[in-house]
């Protein structure tokens, strides 16, 4: 991190958009810049160097917008991050939260075109903006009277200066058939047969989980992310590959030519001039396939080529897991439950004997347990361990300065997840070891009543998860109650823990192709007050194909299948809300866990975790107090 402080930063970002030359004017500069979150790759998840939006604006979480202005900088995010991003603007008093989702923010673009003298220039770095952003911030800023200005150098770069931190050179290694399931160059003929159906003769592959995935390797540029950087591009009869060739371990390069890819190897630098001189050799019957989602400076060096831009037939692959990768994705949940399961008993036994144990300690304890885990690789995001009010801010990471006891005062939110050699995890479990409050239980039941909504669904395949949202969401809008969040996102196979492109969500996501058997999703209802507490419940669900009562041609309906295996604490639920059909379903959740996991926890080692999952686990009625 730089020794500048927030608002030298700024300063030094606006001196360099005075400096910018706008159509051969340099003493025009831009009137405005663009600083997003994502990389290259439009990547979630950031190695340290890409993070210019958190190094010019001290915000940390994984989604938000910058744009500064001669004299404002505005900040755009979502309702999870609302909270956090008001406690780490930096200087607070120079920034301005722009709520999105919130009745009345307007978007980016919006604003620009309201806000800005008339005929200015936006300034932004074209190779981390996706096509669509681009294309849709030229159109609102063109019919306004401004200009969008693709920028040749990151302002923020110029800023970070010699204290941008060093890109990693780690080592690129093998997923092997074990956990695959299926061999690149089945991948590979797969994407060809894809081309040939939507007549392209060029398909360009972006996504740093997509390249992972499609040559079956593996790596750890990115933290919590088993991905490397690197781009594919896949003709009819080659597939190139752009990437450090000396960071590929010799296993990889053997599993490669094993599985039936022989790469053309190019330098990772090589990609736009590859690009560009790709493109004047082709024809007008040839097309080319790149995702509207790939960055807009590719899409650029392509010119005029036609072009097909709908998501990548290795998204879809990606996206429906395969008999192997659904085995391993199981049991990887499995191995994850053991774990926390011995880490709810240690914590609970810990509070009632007054232990200190602090959000901090308790995360770390909770990852020394998964460490125990066969295949356990690493964290697949950063701990969520919140207490309290903490729990409202809805990525709440922890750190020295926030970090604070867990008590039995308040509610405690654990959302954590890991990544093992044959699957990715991602649970959330929300706790409370006193005695809550009437208005809190009821809370709580509202989130569960909507996550058992949702896990106990039938919809026809294909069905596009926006449309589920609605179910996880009704209990609690019957009382005027809501959540800023998604319900649910994809998850991958040892491969990144938000998994694109299936959603459920209240905004419509454009690419989701919609839910077919194979797919993995989170089904995570919550619900939050500011200062006060946060409940929020995760499972991981499989979509699987489901006998209804009628059956007619050519109308598949699926459901899901939980496989997240830690109990839901019963305790504290309000009896006097649940139906008969949602004990019973609890009741079997719960039987399945300690069918599944009791026979894992034997031994003195394990004595008091067995004891604390056959407690939680016991069936519940009507008749309990709550």
């Amino acid at each position: 991190m730089s020794r500048l402080s927030g608002a030298m930063k700024l300063a030094k970002l606006r001196e360099l958009m005075e400096s910018v030359a706008v159509g051969g004017l340099k003493a025009k500069g831009i009137q405005a810049v663009i600083v997003n979150t994502e990389d290259a790759h439009q990547s979630e998840y950031l190695r340290e160097a890409d993070e210019r939006r958190k190094f010019i604006s001290g915000f940390k979480g994984s989604l938000g917008t910058a744009v500064i202005t001669a004299n404002q900088a505005l900040l755009w995010t979502d309702g999870r991050y609302f909270a956090q991003a008001l406690s780490e603007l930096d200087p607070p008093e120079a920034w301005i939260l722009m709520k999105e989702g919130v009745i009345g923010t307007p978007t980016q673009a919006e604003w620009l075109a309201k806000n800005l003298p008339p005929k200015s220039t936006v300034g932004a770095d074209p190779s981390l903006l996706s096509y669509n952003v681009w294309l849709t911030l030229h159109t609102t800023l063109t019919t306004a009277g401004h200009s969008l200005l693709a920028l040749q150098e990151n302002l923020v770069d110029q800023v970070w200066g010699d204290e941008r931190p060093s890109i990693p050179k780690n080592k690129i290694v093998p997923q092997t058939l074990r956990y695959t399931g299926k061999k690149a160059g089945e991948k590979v003929e797969l994407c060809r047969e894809a081309m040939v159906k939507n007549g392209a003769t060029v398909l360009v592959i972006t996504a740093l989980d997509e390249v992972a995935y499609l040559l079956n390797l593996r790596g750890s540029d990115i933290a919590y992310n088993p991905v490397f950087f690197a781009y594919v591009i896949i003709t009819l009869q080659d597939l190139h590959f752009f990437v450090d060739k000396s960071r590929l371990t010799p296993e990889a390069e053997r599993q490669l030519r094993d599985e039936g890819v022989n790469p053309k190897f190019h330098s990772y630098e090589e990609m736009r001039p590859f690009v560009k001189q790709l493109a004047s050799t082709l024809t007008e019957n040839d097309k080319v396939w790149i995702n509207n989602e790939a960055n807009c400076a590719l899409h650029a060096e392509f010119g005029d080529v036609r072009k097909h831009t709908a998501i990548t037939p290795v998204c879809l692959m990606k996206s429906v897991k395969n008999e192997v990768e659904i085995a391993g994705l199981k049991h990887a949940h499995i191995k994850d439950a053991v774990a926390l399961v011995k880490y709810f008993a240690w914590l609970e036994d810990q509070i009632k004997n007054k232990v200190l144990v602090t959000e901090i300690s308790g995360a770390t304890q909770l990852e020394k347990f998964r460490q125990k885990e066969e295949g356990y690789v690493g964290l697949s995001f950063n701990t969520i361990s919140s207490m309290g009010a903490h729990g409202a801010i809805i990525h709440y990471a922890p750190s020295p300065e926030s970090d604070i006891p867990i008590t039995d005062e308040s509610f405690y939110l654990c959302d954590s997840g890991a990544q093992f050699y044959d699957g990715t995890t991602d649970v959330t479990r929300t706790l409370h070891f006193g005695i809550p409050t009437d208005y809190e239980r009821e809370c709580f039941t509202r989130v569960f009543k909507g996550q058992y909504a949702l896990s106990t669904a039938i919809f026809p395949v294909l069905l596009k998860g926006n449309y589920l949202d609605t179910l996880a969401r009704k209990s609690l809008w019957d009382v005027g109650l809501n959540y800023l969040h998604g319900t649910g996102h994809g998850i991958g196979a040892y491969l990144n823990v938000h998994e694109m492109p299936i959603h459920i969500s209240w905004r419509p996501y454009p690419n989701d192709p919609g839910l077919q058997a194979g797919n993995f999703i989170s089904n995570e209802p919550g619900y939050y007050e500011d200062g006060k507490f946060g409940i929020r419940l995760e499972n991981i669900e499989l979509v699987v194909k489901v006998n209804t009562r009628y059956q007619r041609e050519n109308q598949e309906f699926l459901t899901f299948e939980t496989v997240t295996l830690v109990p839901i604490q019963t305790n504290i639920l309000d009896m006097s809300l649940l139906t008969q059909d949602e004990i019973e379903y609890l009741n079997r959740y719960h039987e399945k866990c300690w069918n599944i996991l009791s026979p894992l926890l034997q031994g003195e080692d394990n004595t008091q975790a067995l004891a604390w999952l056959r407690r939680e686990t016991q069936p519940i009625s009507k008749d309990c107090i709550s």
